[in-house]
């Protein structure tokens, strides 16, 4: 444990980077306030890193399993028999997660130099890097889930800030109280699920069966599956399930780093890391609520992914391209068979797999989209195309990230994708097939958008005053670091899958804490390999070419198809529609007419009769004694005549 001593310093530097640049950045230059933000995230990332490779070389349980740790472990607030503790935990998923948030991080540090240079409130932006990534190591290391729910609350605070960076424009402030609000909203039934957990087990810890302080009723009956529900409804938020997925396509509005950050591996895995810390409850206690998880995500992973394929806008691709890469994170975990051995945990290492290759391949997809932006200042791709020729390096980089979330082998996408389909057709084949038809999905919109942007028609007017130029040094070695990390990792796990090398991935373990190695089921993932390539085929014959004739012609076919996808199935009308015409108007308007008329209309009567009861005593306190002997008098005589008369 005292080789962990330092782990402290991993939430601690970028907390004192937020508070040295919240109350100091204004008084000094852009450069040194960048300067302290990726020094601090520097550390942490060499930190994390050291932390990886001493925890996964480090000595096994007698059981061959990783040893859970927690270096440190406080009373913060004592409750009677409850207590909330304060502390870091070190397993393989949160260690996992920090070289996850810490890689990612640094790069969108590095990035934002040139991103972000010369625009207004550059030392605002850094210090609010500095506090959501302290909020997401927090949450990943917490030691019990209300140190998580604490975390998890400071990660939503960070995003709406984050997203509201533009604050002078109306459209960015109204995506980051859309963000708040739904999130806010989510977590209202996570706190209700801790409390139930809480009450009812009598700790908030993870493994709170080893503490003997467990109500079997809560456990085997209704309470514990209820309050994994409500905590998965918080989770669905933080990680835009639908319906509770609005938010993220408008947090769009906030800068390209920042949707890197957030919606690649930090605040919207928030939810699928949730649910794989608790993994071992969900098992033992609500195995059968994890089908509520699987058809979540199935139904998000498909919505998401024709909403993907009808969008315009290059970020909001990226954005439900986001949702529905979460989603098949939510069903590998939802999969999961208890009483299965390995195969029936195999969701579980393919989610945490999956979360890992999705981060890196995704985040420089945005940052690439950031370089894109950067050159011919629009998210349009009507005013791209052509682009490779300007931009070799993001037009490379973007390529490979683009075939690593197809599933194409020897990138790092099509060996997480595959184990994800595969626990699938373990759970279920319809399940099974669906997930693979997604997948062909997500091949089809993502080479449509690579075409959109890189080839097809230079629009020479947009090109006229501003002719595109590959993005600064800052900006385009994020993007390699990220394009290199894709293919290593694929290549690695391509032939460790396929060739037998044993391929055991320290970081994607089971649940019970052991090893797992990946091993492809060939006909799976042939099956997807070909599927995925007949899907770029089609997308390369429509978008490739400077006409789209096939293109016009489908759009001519179905134009409300293709207009209801493009308003995302007209799911922010509804939600306007239930709010201001059901919520506000029938349940809103008469709570509120009841609390002017009924509540405030009682305490007014009752501060009236007090007040004429005041009026109506005043005169008897004149101050004239003779009045007050006649009172006397008269008081004395009356009760004189009520004796007598008793």
């Amino acid at each position: 444990m005292e080789i962990y001593s330092y782990s402290f310093l991993i939430l601690l530097l970028p907390a004192l980077s937020f508070v040295i640049l919240a109350l100091a950045g204004m008084k000094m230059s852009h450069k040194a306030a960048g300067f302290i933000g990726t020094t601090s995230l520097g550390l942490v990332t060499v930190l994390s890193y050291w932390t990886a490779f001493a925890y996964f070389t480090a000595d096994r349980t007698a059981a061959g399993t990783y040893a859970v740790l927690e270096p440190y472990n406080f009373t913060w607030l004592p409750l009677g028999d409850l207590h909330f503790d304060m502390g870091i935990l070190l397993d393989p998923i949160s260690v996992m997660m920090l070289i996850v948030i810490s890689t990612v991080s640094l790069m969108v540090h590095i990035y934002s130099f040139g991103y972000m240079h010369g625009e207004k409130g550059f030392q605002r932006y850094y210090a609010f890097l500095s506090l959501f990534t302290m909020s997401m190591l927090g949450l990943v290391v917490a030691t019990n889930i209300f140190q998580m729910y604490l975390f998890w609350e400071l990660v939503g605070v960070s995003s709406y800030l984050l997203i509201g960076f533009y604050y002078p424009l109306k459209p960015a402030i109204a995506a980051s109280k859309k963000a708040f609000i739904v999130t806010r909203f989510a977590d209202m039934f996570f706190l209700i699920g801790i409390l139930l957990f809480g009450y009812y087990t009598g700790t908030f810890s993870f493994d709170f069966t080893t503490e003997g302080s467990v109500r079997e009723f809560a456990c085997a009956g209704f309470v514990l599956p209820t309050a994994l529900v409500l905590m998965f409804i918080g989770g669905a938020g933080k990680s835009a399930m639908f319906p509770l997925h609005i938010w993220l396509p408008d947090a769009m509005e906030g800068p390209t780093p920042v949707s890197a950050l957030i919606h690649a591996a930090t605040m919207v895995v928030a939810g699928v890391f949730q649910i794989a810390r608790l993994f071992p409850l969900w098992i033992n206690y609500a195995p059968s609520s994890l089908s509520i998880v699987v058809w979540v995500g199935v139904f998000t992973a498909f919505y998401a992914a024709a909403v993907a394929c009808a969008q315009s806008d290059i970020k909001r691709v990226l954005a439900f391209s986001t949702i529905s890469q979460i989603a098949f994170m939510m069903v590998a975990l939802g999969v999961c068979l208890p009483g299965h051995g390995e195969h029936g945990t195999l969701g579980y290492m393919a989610s945490m797999f999956h979360l890992f290759t999705h981060a890196m391949f995704k985040a420089c997809l945005f940052l690439g989209a950031g370089c894109i932006i950067h050159a011919v200042h629009s998210n349009e791709m009507a005013l791209m195309g052509g682009l490779r020729k300007y931009m070799p390096i993001t037009h490379i980089t973007f390529l490979i990230s683009c075939l690593a979330i197809a599933g194409i082998p020897f990138f790092s996408g099509f060996s997480s994708k595959d184990e994800i389909i595969s626990a699938c057709f373990q759970y279920s084949p319809v399940v099974g097939w669906i997930m693979t038809g997604i997948a062909a999905m997500t091949a089809f919109y993502m080479f449509r958008l690579y075409y959109g942007i890189f080839w097809g028609t230079e629009n020479v007017e947009a090109h006229a005053h501003h002719t595109p130029h590959e993005a600064p040094l800052t900006m385009t070695v994020p993007l390699i670091v990220l394009s290199v990390i894709t293919v290593g990792v694929g290549i690695y796990s391509t032939l460790a899958g396929f060739l037998g090398w044993g391929g055991s991935f320290g970081s994607f373990v089971t649940a019970s804490g052991k090893d797992y190695t990946i091993h492809f089921d060939t006909q799976i993932a042939v099956t997807s390999t070909i599927i995925a390539l007949i899907s770029i085929a089609v997308a390369t014959y429509i978008y490739k070419g400077e006409q789209q004739p096939i293109a016009d012609r489908l759009y001519k076919t179905f134009p409300k198809l293709h207009r209801a996808a493009y308003k995302r199935f007209y799911q922010d009308e509804i939600w306007q529609y239930v709010t201001h015409r059901i919520i506000f108007r029938c349940v809103s308007t008469p709570i509120a007419w009841f609390d002017r008329h009924v509540v405030d209309g009682t305490f007014n009567f009752m501060a009236w009769g007090a007040n004429e009861a005041g009026e109506s005593l005043r005169p008897w306190q004149s101050g004239d004694v003779r009045q007050y002997a006649v009172w006397f008098l008269t008081g004395a005589v009356a009760l004189t005549l009520i004796l007598l008369a008793i």
